[in-house]
């Protein structure tokens, strides 16, 4: 498809703004922020998708207006004048690269907590409680609206002396559509009631705004125009306060979602996750720009590019939101533009940046180790300026093929050995589960990248240090990944099996099992899910204050809801002391690291146990002492992002490197980033 014919790279005209093509970053919260201002590595995120050709980022998710609205999640803090160079660097930089830059302006309401920032009280429209964030608000007060409602308009003049584009009115989950929605506002005055009583403070707002930054600046809203719930607020209302702020003439653009997000179970079907379907409220969004007639954006899990073209293409939006998809590939367009779809890095749908953002960490894709750190590591590989060298990688699991990746974008000659008869290593475990199938994408994107990059990879060979010196490396990198442990048990050792023998069909659920997850991530919960789906009576026992920390909320969900459905018992802050066989069953003896006398039975048919991993090393302890740099690593060399291996053996022949969980047990951006942060290096 030529660019005369691409809908997606069609510009468009949003009043005096014409932006290079469809494609957008919506607003989202990657919490980049230092002491809630936009600084350098916040700004690097967003440039990076200015370089990449996107039309529009959004940043923010979302600036906070006033400071009874404490940060959740790193939040900007747009009531303060120190964000105005801080932002005008953002647009400035990315201004140069073409791409417009707006921000996204809220007081979140309910939506935090009492205990963060300046310990003011949360507000909301009426003293509901909201789950996700567990703060009981105040009901907010005449005084408070006119004060934020002045918030607001200076917030918006702060970013238009910023240099910015435009801004965008935060109004789904947080305190403006609060009063909305009949679910959170039981108010009996003139703020109450009627659909004109429940609007009157978000037009007050929208007032405010658009008389302190004037007719020509761009304004638009971000609103809920149906929250998918029985007390919540209706289609039929969302629809018509939509039309009312298009006749207002005061908005230039509609941001549409669906559904509520007061409890994390809520918010996936805002922002679905993999297993979940892709684009669920695509049309809905296309029936509120038929029922306006007026520029309509959208993002909910857009993730691949014939599905934003087709958006465009048929109507429904105006400017589609590629937001997690850029987080994962923030040069879409630039590829779309040269013919390279084929190389654009797919999002897995596994929300572990989301899940980073809402524990407390900042966004990382889980397979693009540069997101975020694009200030140390980059996202296109420059060629070596060095020696081309000979590398062996060993192991084509996620580590292992992003090795073999980022040396052979550098130029060196490049192969990989792989001891099975397929790549992926852990990540095929993981794909086992129908519901998380999407995961092979990572594997699958590195063996495409591979083929176009000429690097072989050769299957079935295990490989042992005679076969790697064979190939007369200069650089060896063992990628050979862990194999399960089991935690260490004062008996019955070998009475247990292990999540990975569950999850490879290995091993049969027979129930009833128990499953004692000491490791609190996916592995433990996957198999706790597919015994559970297999109609098995299960109780998942943990040592942890709650199952599964390494899990965040996102994805916690989809487990939640399994063992919900399945009548999964869950039992916390308790250890698996050991196993002993009885007749035909066997007795778990269950302990508390709170107390030394506190011990209960369970007779059950299985014993299922996670623990992490155990790097498999023999091939890396074998070729340790014949390397040049015994195995060793400068890390502070690395840090500063230099060449992190020195000669400790005059005899060695090569440089040796292992990463991923052949050092410990980690996760896969962890093996991700061990490949490309050393990679880039040689």
């Amino acid at each position: 498809m030529t660019h005369s014919k691409d809908p997606l790279l069609q510009p468009y005209q949003l009043r005096h703004l014409t932006l290079r093509n469809r494609i957008m970053s919506t607003a989202h919260e990657p919490a980049y922020s230092e002491d809630g201002m936009p600084k350098d590595r916040y700004r690097l995120y967003h440039v990076e998708k200015a370089k990449g050709g996107i039309a529009l980022t959004m940043t923010a998710g979302s600036a906070l207006v006033s400071q009874d609205s404490p940060p959740a999640f790193g939040n900007l803090y747009a009531y303060s004048d120190e964000i105005v160079p801080w932002m005008k660097k953002i647009a400035d930089d990315c201004h140069e690269h073409g791409t417009a830059v707006m921000i996204q302006l809220t007081h979140l309401g309910r939506r935090t907590s009492w205990n963060k920032g300046d310990w003011l009280p949360v507000l909301s429209a009426s003293p509901l409680r909201e789950p996700a964030h567990r703060a009981f608000p105040k009901e907010i007060e005449e005084w408070d609206i006119e004060r934020i409602v002045g918030d607001y308009a200076a917030a918006a003049q702060r970013m238009q002396a910023a240099g910015l584009d435009g801004i965008e009115i935060e109004a789904y989950g947080h305190l403006l559509d609060s009063f909305w929605s009949p679910a959170t506002n039981r108010r009996e005055d003139e703020y109450g009631g009627s659909l004109e009583n429940r609007t009157r403070f978000s037009n007050m707002v929208v007032d405010a705004v658009r008389k302190a930054v004037g007719p020509d600046f761009i304004v638009g809203i971000r609103m809920v125009a149906d929250e998918a719930w029985d007390i919540g607020l209706s289609k039929e209302d969302g629809i018509e306060i939509a039309q009312q702020l298009v006749a207002s003439g005061k908005v230039d653009f509609l941001n549409i979602i669906r559904g509520h997000i007061d409890h994390d179970a809520h918010l996936n079907n805002v922002i679905p996750i993999q297993g979940m379907a892709a684009s669920p409220h695509l049309d809905f969004a296309g029936e509120v720009r038929a029922a306006t007639k007026f520029p309509v954006f959208h993002a909910a899990r857009i993730a691949d590019v014939a599905t934003a073209r087709h958006a465009i293409a048929e109507g429904k939006l105006d400017m589609v939101g590629m937001t997690r998809a850029h987080i994962a590939d923030p040069h879409i367009v630039r590829k779309i533009e040269q013919g390279r779809e084929a190389q654009i890095r797919p999002c897995v749908g596994a929300t572990y940046c989301l899940d980073r953002i809402y524990e407390g960490g900042g966004a990382l894709c889980i397979h693009n180790a540069a997101t975020g750190r694009e200030a140390i590591v980059p996202h296109v590989i420059s060629r070596t300026t060095g020696p081309v060298r000979k590398a062996i990688v060993v192991g084509a699991g996620p580590a292992g093929l992003e090795a073999a990746r980022v040396l052979a974008e550098r130029g060196h000659v490049v192969e990989v050995l792989e001891a099975t008869g397929q790549a992926g290593g852990q990540i095929l475990l993981a794909a086992r589960n129908p519901r998380r199938k999407e995961m092979i994408g990572i594997v699958d994107w590195r063996l495409s990248e591979l083929e176009r990059l000429g690097v072989p990879v050769h299957y079935n060979v295990f490989a042992d240090g005679d076969e790697v010196l064979s190939r007369n490396p200069d650089l060896v990198v063992v990628a050979t990944g862990g194999i399960a442990q089991n935690p260490e048990l004062e008996a019955g050792d070998e009475l247990v099996v292990s999540s990975w023998d569950i999850i490879a069909g290995a091993v049969k659920p027979d129930g009833p099992v128990l499953l004692f997850d000491d490791a609190g991530s996916h592995s433990g919960m996957t198999a706790a899910e597919l015994i559970a789906n297999a109609g098995v009576e299960l109780e998942v026992v943990s040592p942890e204050r709650y199952f599964a920390p390494e899990i965040g909320g996102m994805n916690h969900v989809p487990y939640a809801k399994a063992f919900a459905e399945k009548n999964v018992r869950v039992t916390i802050n308790t250890r698996l002391k050991s196993v002993r066989r009885d007749g035909n069953a066997l007795v778990a003896t269950l302990g508390s690291d709170y107390s030394d006398t506190a011990r209960t039975e369970r007779r059950v048919a299985q014993v299922v146990v996670e623990h992490g991993t155990m790097p498999m090393a023999d091939l890396y302890l074998e070729l340790k002492p014949l390397s040049r740099n015994l195995g060793a690593v400068d890390y502070k060399a690395l840090i500063r992002r230099e060449n992190p291996i020195e000669t400790r053996n005059s005899e060695g022949t090569f440089d040796l490197l292992r990463i991923g969980d052949a050092v410990h047990s980690r996760n896969i951006h962890a093996g991700i980033y061990d490949a490309l942060r050393y990679g880039v290096l040689f």
